[in-house]
């Protein structure tokens, strides 16, 4: 019985550590540029792995994934319409909907994904339909990431932004710099 309780105690231990670095990374990752995280990512491959474990095992809690939400949308669209999906993950959203999807991340944890900063996406101007930042607008250049993303978009295309709310000091204010970056919100 002592082992027993001595590999749960190790465990919960584990478990706390976890989440202790998830949120040390997670803070790093809000707080540094785009390119701060890709150097750090780069220096250290096994911190994103760490970092998506914590991630996965905070989104595991909530009442729905808005990743969900998004590959609903997708799927009562066109599956024609080309996506690019910025901080990717796992590739949740390319594995479940049948359009084309381009994915970017820090690192790849699929074959799928493009290694880059999403400040610097390797897609030609107004080449894709669909643009989506699900739980991964990072960074304190949060501008030049938007206009990334408004350059790879056509005339006309759509950006779907799901994020907790608190990563906004005033999100008002967001969408306000957001129409000054020419997009229009369509809905909240």
């Amino acid at each position: 019985a002592r082992s027993g309780r001595s590999a749960a105690l190790r465990a919960r231990m584990e478990e706390r550590l976890l989440g202790a670095r998830f949120r040390y990374l997670n803070q790093q990752l809000y707080t540094g540029s785009s390119r701060d995280a890709a150097r750090l990512f780069r220096a250290d491959p096994a911190a994103f792995h760490l970092y998506h474990r914590g991630f996965e095992r905070q989104v595991r809690r909530w009442p729905e994934r808005p990743v969900q939400h998004i590959v609903r949308y997708l799927r009562r669209r066109p599956a024609s319409l080309v996506v690019a999906d910025f901080g990717c993950g796992d590739c949740t959203l390319a594995a479940s909907v049948k359009n084309q999807v381009h994915c970017f991340d820090l690192v790849p944890l699929s074959p799928r994904v493009t290694v880059c900063d999403m400040a610097e996406v390797p897609l030609a101007a107004e080449s894709v339909d669909v643009a989506v930042f699900c739980l991964a607008l990072m960074g304190t250049n949060l501008q030049e990431i938007l206009g990334e993303a408004n350059r790879v978009l056509k005339l006309g295309g759509t950006l779907m932004v799901a994020e907790v709310a608190s990563r906004f000091e005033d999100t008002h204010a967001f969408l306000k710099a957001m129409t000054q970056l020419g997009f229009r919100t369509v809905s909240k």
